[in-house]
């Protein structure tokens, strides 16, 4: 992997691409938090004023559905810790908007432990600017999932 790459699109895409086990140092997610609102990138005119021009870059909504039941479906799969913790979430949570996005946070969290460093770190930050922060729900989801994984 090329020193200093800036890669654009779907983290988990681009893990699964682009990165070699074991070849990154630092890892500083600022994963979604269910804001339940949708995040554009705004674009400028040339004098540097806002333009009215914008494209949704995603969605910020968590839902049970078909597609994070896939996602779940493939975690347990693979086996391991990671499938024994998701299935316990599961048993829990059933097909709620929690266990959406746990399913969508699993197997990001499997591939950002596969490609960093053994001596390297994750930084996950659990807390949103404007003092907004993630539930302490979520938190807890997260950081069970983590460890399952980093352990």
């Amino acid at each position: 992997m090329p020193e200093n790459k800036l890669y654009y699109g779907d983290n988990l895409d681009v893990l699964r691409r682009y990165l070699r086990d074991e070849s990154v140092d630092l890892v500083y997610l600022d994963p979604p938090f269910n804001s339940r609102q949708d995040y554009n990138v705004l674009f400028a005119e040339k004098d540097g004023t806002r333009s009215a021009s914008q494209i949704m870059v995603f969605e910020d909504t968590w839902e049970w559905n078909q597609e994070s039941a896939r996602a779940y479906e493939q975690v347990v799969e693979e086996g391991g810790r990671v499938a024994q913790v998701m299935i316990a979430f599961h048993t829990f949570l059933g097909g709620s908007d929690m266990m959406a996005y746990l399913a969508m946070m699993a197997p990001r969290l499997t591939q950002l432990h596969r490609v960093l460093k053994e001596t390297g770190s994750i930084y996950l930050l659990c807390a949103l600017l404007r003092f907004q922060t993630i539930s302490e729900r979520k938190h807890q989801g997260l950081k069970i999932a983590s460890n399952s994984i980093l352990r």
